[in-house]
């Protein structure tokens, strides 16, 4: 099953692609403090709810960019939508080769995609030098609350170096000359909301679409997440925003 279709689907009734909680998100804009003209850079910006927020808000200017065609085509969607698209522009690439240009952004973020510079560290190093000086850096990433079981990997397909503690989130920033600002840990109840609503959706389109040759995939792989996710991963599993200044 292609990529991007199997996360259109399991992500459609979803206003963001992780486990945020709205209200924590609307307060975290509140503290970065942006002023209007601003500009941002979102590497793999999902359906771009965080930065058409941004934009309503402080009114920057911003960049989205993906991987995915249905992300991008929902991104411009929803920012024409809610009346921003003349701030925003979106653009259908692979972060890790976009070039944004030689001026740097006073925000840069990636938000649970840190696959996409090779991991946590090496998005921290990439955002820091698309951001100015004094500027902010924002990303998204899973931690190890506790020693993942070997059953738990297998089924995730994960290593146990895949991810960092909380703690070690935050050090990754500063051993990249980041100064740690503020973090956003997600509750179980983000993770429940994030994870069941893939789980209705992926069910849903199953019997919507009977013909569609791509269904059984779909549901083994979401019910495989689904069993690993409540068996072991809402115990081991963790996700937080760490909030970064460039020193």
């Amino acid at each position: 099953m292609e990529r991007w279709k199997y996360f259109d689907i399991t992500h459609r009734d979803h206003m963001l692609c992780n486990p945020l909680d709205l209200t924590n998100l609307d307060e975290l804009i509140g503290l970065l403090g942006l002023p209007a003209d601003a500009r941002v850079l979102d590497m793999a910006t999902g359906k771009a709810e965080l930065l058409v927020r941004l934009a309503e808000r402080t009114r920057v200017r911003g960049v989205g960019v993906d991987l995915s065609p249905y992300c991008i085509r929902d991104a411009r969607t929803k920012a024409s939508r809610r009346g921003v698209e003349a701030s925003l522009a979106f653009v259908l690439a692979d972060g890790a080769t976009f070039d944004p240009g030689p001026d740097p952004f006073d925000l840069t973020l990636c938000i649970g995609a840190s696959w996409v510079f090779g991991g946590h560290r090496g998005t921290l190093a990439a955002l820091r030098d698309r951001t100015r000086a004094g500027g902010q850096v924002l990303v998204g990433e899973p931690y190890w609350r506790a020693d993942p079981p070997k059953e738990y990997l297998a089924a995730m397909q994960l290593a146990p170096g895949a991810f960092l503690t909380h703690a070690g989130n935050v050090a990754a920033g500063e051993d990249v000359g980041l100064v740690p600002l503020y973090t956003l840990v997600s509750s179980p109840n983000d993770w429940d909301r994030y994870e069941g609503l893939q789980w209705r959706a992926a069910e849903r389109y199953a019997v919507d679409h009977p013909d569609d040759p791509d269904v059984p995939e779909l549901l083994k792989r979401t019910r495989r997440s689904r069993d690993a996710y409540l068996r072991d991963g809402r115990d081991v599993l963790g996700w937080a925003l760490y909030l970064f200044r460039r020193a």
